[in-house]
């Protein structure tokens, strides 16, 4: 998916630096990703599920806040409102390229920073939290029994998930001063709250006080035992499929008709895991599903193999056939099922004999209902009639060509 690096002016003027990730297809919503303070913009959660979302056709910008990563400025001489504004100078400039955000994501206290801005943004719909605090004087108490010593210009260094981040006294004073009660409150905006049920730097408690303060209409999922980062690929996967199912539903998403002569429009495939086999599978903004290989293979087994696909196509298609069949005939068919199984048999007429192998898919079908000899034949016959059995015993030209 095409990718693109850029800056833009922070609160106080420091360039923080942002990377977009932009859909291929059409450009059907904009996602704003504030991920956790101690985190970069490429952790596994962020990338995750910015790559679910721009697959689905929404773009999404994650930047590194004031100090942090990339960015320029000092993050320990910052204050909690100066990474609202942050995330404010952010959403300006989706706005100035036509992007004004229409989903903010926050990741722990950046969630906390998410829940505060939102209710300025009028162009917001919908709004993440992951392992976000309620009380954010609950990050804030990392800090002292580390530093009992603290003075008030001291510097201090917050541990938030394993990672350190040096902070001012002020940031710690800030932070704590800070209620996001009555911001929780008036959001008037669709609200989705993750965290995981172990969470060791942000209780869960702080998920049940968000979701009992904010209104209607809101959602909560857990994260079960996943760590406070998302930090697991397994883990950031489910926070991704279930942001990007509760997103679709929220932001009512709606692709444009595919283009003339691509009935179905496109079906995209991305890489996930470099290091295996998993691969997403992304058609329009409403359908996903995994592709991986068995265990045995290589693969983790997240998903149906290529040839299950095939075989899943064919069966579909085969039960659809014939559920339109009966139903023009007005014959009593009360359930169909379908089972497809594939090997790869000796071509017993191929040219060099034992030497060559074809695929065969072994298709059985299970008829319910009163029907008779004839229409179970007949049904039969129908059977080699769908459009994918058609595809396959036909032959078939693929065309492959490199993207610049």
């Amino acid at each position: 998916m095409p990718m693109e690096r850029l800056t833009f002016p922070g609160h106080a003027g420091a360039p923080l630096a942002a990377r977009l990730d932009l859909p291929e297809g059409p450009h059907l919503a904009t996602a704003l990703f504030a991920h956790c303070f101690a985190c970069g913009e490429d952790i596994a959660a962020a990338r995750r599920i910015a790559q679910r979302l721009a697959a689905m056709g929404i773009a999404v910008l994650r930047f590194d806040f004031t100090g942090l990563g990339h960015s320029g400025g000092e993050f320990g001489n910052a204050r909690f409102a100066a990474n609202v504004q942050d995330l404010e100078a952010a959403a300006r400039h989706l706005e100035t390229r036509g992007m004004a955000p229409d989903l903010l994501i926050g990741h722990s206290l950046a969630g906390a920073a998410v829940l505060k801005t939102a209710p300025r943004l009028g162009n917001v719909k919908a709004l993440v939290t992951i392992g976000a605090p309620f009380d954010p004087d609950h990050v804030a108490r990392n800090f002292a029994p580390a530093h009992p010593t603290l003075t008030p210009a001291g510097v201090i260094e917050m541990s938030l998930g394993g990672r350190t981040v040096r902070v001012a006294r002020d940031f710690a004073d800030d932070i704590a001063a800070e209620r996001l009660e009555p911001a929780i409150a008036g959001l008037n905006r669709a609200l989705l709250v993750m965290h995981a049920t172990r969470d060791g730097v942000v209780g869960i408690e702080n998920a049940h006080a968000i979701f009992r303060t904010a209104g209607h209409p809101k959602s909560f999922v857990t994260l079960d035992d996943a760590d406070h980062l998302v930090s697991d690929p397994a883990d950031a996967e489910y926070a991704a499929d279930m942001i990007a199912a509760w997103v679709a539903r929220r932001l009512g998403l709606q692709a444009p008709p595919p283009p003339p002569g691509a009935p179905e429009g496109i079906v995209r495939v991305c890489e996930i895991d470099p290091e295996g086999f998993l691969q997403d599978v992304q058609h329009g903004p409403h359908h996903h599903a995994l592709a991986d290989e068995p265990e045995a293979y290589g693969g983790t087994n997240r998903g149906m193999s290529p040839y299950g696909f095939l075989a899943a196509g064919l069966g579909a298609c085969t039960s659809m056939t014939l559920r339109l069949y009966a139903r023009r005939k007005g014959w009593p068919l009360a359930h169909l099922r379908v089972d497809v199984t594939h090997d790869k048999v000796h071509a017993q007429d191929a040219a060099h004999g034992a030497e060559l192998k074809i695929d065969r898919f072994i298709r059985e079908i299970t008829l319910e209902g009163e029907l008779d000899a004839d229409q179970r034949a007949r049904l039969l016959q129908v059977a080699d009639k769908c459009p994918v059995h058609q595809t396959l015993t036909r032959s078939s030209k693929v065309e492959t060509r490199l993207r610049d």
